[in-house]
């Protein structure tokens, strides 16, 4: 395809099971944006079709900036439903996350959660919050962060009459990998604080990435501390320990809640290393032992 009613399409920006997302241009406005269109293979089922077009629905409902905007819907010349989205032309946040200070980390992670918290207003867990979902605006400073990929949301999926467990395992709460019944917005208060910690860390916070790992998860497992290393206080790791708790009751009651304690550890001015960083201290510690090391040997075996 080349052309989807009067948008021309450039190139592929994501795809899944279920969509390819491309970017193209509105002739009509000469500005880019970025169109969602259902896949060939799935084109013919009236329950995936319908969960398609409501999730482009209710992006149309829940008008605010931080949350991707839906100016249009159509119908391909092949019968295929596709809508058209403000274009984020700063990527996703999984494109930057191997390079974010402390700082930003927290400020993404913060950002991340007031912007669940419009949804969860609206009535809608999101219900597969990770990186890739998450789209960075560079326009602004600070880049503002906006959430994408309705597409599992609880209350589409119930409209729609699929029970499949939907989410990614990374950032899944364990109530969900559980499908365990009336599970509410903490599960996205957990998957905020997972990506939260993934961007802190530079890795997950629980090693494996397997949906079996979710589900036998130890109910006292806890993520390994990260504020020492940091530069940051001793209540960064009782926030996200909280967060990534088995018992949602222990988790910050709502997402605005986890955010205002996100940006108050940001007032506390942060150190503004990476996480891929070694302090500096311990690079010194470790020189100094090595040469200490090195002469004593020498010395050892110089002397008669």
């Amino acid at each position: 395809m080349k052309v989807l009613g009067r948008y021309r399409l450039v190139r592929v920006l994501g795809s899944g099971a279920f969509a390819t997302v491309w970017l193209a241009e509105d002739p009509d406005l000469e500005a880019g944006v970025a169109l969602k269109v259902l896949a060939d293979n799935w084109s013919t089922n009236a329950d995936v079709r319908e969960r398609f077009l409501a999730e482009a629905r209710l992006l149309r409902r829940v008008d605010d900036p931080r949350v991707v905007r839906v100016f249009d819907v159509g119908v391909s010349e092949d019968d295929r439903p596709y809508f058209v989205m403000e274009y984020v032309p700063g990527g996703t946040l999984a494109d930057r996350m191997d390079a974010l200070t402390t700082r930003e980390a927290l400020a993404y992670g913060a950002q991340a959660a007031r912007a669940l918290h419009v949804l969860h207003e609206a009535g809608v867990v999101h219900r597969d919050v990770k990186p890739s979902n998450l789209l960075v605006d560079d326009r602004t400073d600070p880049p503002r962060l906006v959430v994408s990929d309705l597409g599992s949301a609880k209350v589409l999926a119930e409209a729609s009459g699929l029970t499949v467990t939907t989410g990614t395992p990374l950032y899944m709460a364990p109530e969900q990998a559980h499908q365990t019944d009336g599970f509410d917005a903490r599960a996205d208060v957990y998957a905020v604080a997972a990506v939260t910690y993934h961007l802190l860390a530079g890795r997950p916070a629980f090693s494996d990435a397997t949906a079996a790992a979710v589900l036998v998860r130890r109910p006292d497992s806890r993520p390994a501390p990260l504020a020492a290393s940091l530069g940051q206080p001793a209540s960064m790791d009782h926030l996200l320990g909280r967060a990534l708790s088995w018992n949602p009751d222990k988790r910050p009651a709502t997402a605005a809640d986890l955010a205002a304690e996100l940006e108050r550890l940001l007032s506390e001015e942060p150190s503004p290393r990476t996480h891929r960083e070694v302090p500096t201290v311990a690079v010194l510690v470790v020189c100094l032992v090595l040469f200490l090391a090195v002469f004593t040997g020498t010395y050892l075996w110089l002397t008669p």
